[in-house]
């Protein structure tokens, strides 16, 4: 697979504490991949040696196939969790003073400032002060002078803080447009609902360490029990739920229905098939929900996590 950020066993220190250790990542070209975990695990670290804010005490970071060097950062948009925008600046001023700290030519800032400006309808702002801007719409600014100069690589930290769900909506599109149009992007956020959404793949990181890393859908391949909600009509229910328990591992679920059911999860054995336990339950009751238990973004956060406590 063709990797456009690798980092080899990055460790960091700061005195006694250790903010990342030995960590190691491959980011596929091309992709979304989340950056997880709780705060202080050592994610804003491990961004910052990519921006070479900071170094690292041992490993390195490669970005294209070499070890990052000084004019990578023309080739690299970062989003900070905490905004950096001059408040007193006016917004075109300060977008074209951004740009062409990139590389951009003067004439070509303007030019790809209108088509985002007129794409997320904030035209109107070019002459206000930052001051002046709702926290949403300095974040909307903040997003076009990150992505201006069409960099290999996009770091978008909580890049949806500020916004109200339709801009947070609109900056999604735009960010899953960027990443159809060639960019690997690095997402990190608390937010698990916009991982389970966007992400190709995610590592989790705790106090330093990798615990997880790899395809999201193969992660949630490796965290599923083999357990599926069933909604269930029956004349006798409680006689179908002894009868079931006999039989099978069961746990109470709710869920939305019209319909009175007997609601439960069913745990079956990992050589079973889910189809040899409807075929079981429409010989027992009219069978009206069956869905395969699949555990969340956040459901892995959370156990992976608590269980490294």
């Amino acid at each position: 697979m063709d990797h456009l950020l690798v980092a080899e066993n990055v460790s960091k220190r700061f005195g006694d504490f250790t903010a990342l250790n030995n960590i190691s990542l491959e980011i596929p070209r091309g992709s979304i991949f989340g950056l997880l975990g709780p705060n202080g695990a050592g994610k804003t670290t491990f961004i910052r040696i990519i921006n070479q804010i900071t170094m690292p005490d041992s490993g390195r970071m490669l970005l294209d196939g070499h070890p990052l060097r000084p004019d990578d950062i023309a080739h690299i948009g970062y989003l900070p969790e905490e905004r950096g925008l001059y408040k007193s600046m006016k917004v075109g001023e300060q977008a074209l003073y951004l740009a062409q700290l990139k590389g951009l030519s003067k004439a070509e800032a303007r030019e790809r400032l209108k088509y985002w400006f007129e794409r997320l309808q904030i035209q109107d702002w070019w002459g206000k002060k930052i001051q002046e801007l709702s926290k949403g719409m300095a974040q909307k600014v903040q997003f076009v002078v990150t992505v201006l100069h069409r960099p290999k690589l996009l770091i978008f930290d909580e890049p949806f803080s500020g916004f109200d769900p339709v801009n947070a909506n609109l900056i999604k599109d735009e960010i899953l447009q960027l990443r159809k149009e060639g960019a690997t992007i690095l997402f990190s956020t608390h937010r698990m609902e916009s991982v389970e959404e966007m992400c190709d793949y995610l590592a989790l990181i705790h106090r330093g360490h990798k615990l997880l890393d790899g395809e999201v859908n193969e992660i949630k391949r490796q965290y599923k029990s083999n357990t599926y909600e069933v909604g269930l009509i029956s004349n006798e229910p409680e006689l179908l739920r002894k009868e079931l328990e006999e039989r099978f591992e069961i746990s109470e679920t709710e869920f939305k229905s019209i319909n009175d059911d007997l609601k439960l999860k069913i745990k079956i054995e990992p050589e079973a098939s889910p189809n040899d336990l409807l075929v079981y339950l429409t010989s027992k009751a009219q069978v009206n929900h069956f869905v395969e238990v699949i555990p969340s973004v956040n459901d892995i956060f959370i156990k992976t996590v608590t269980s490294n406590a």
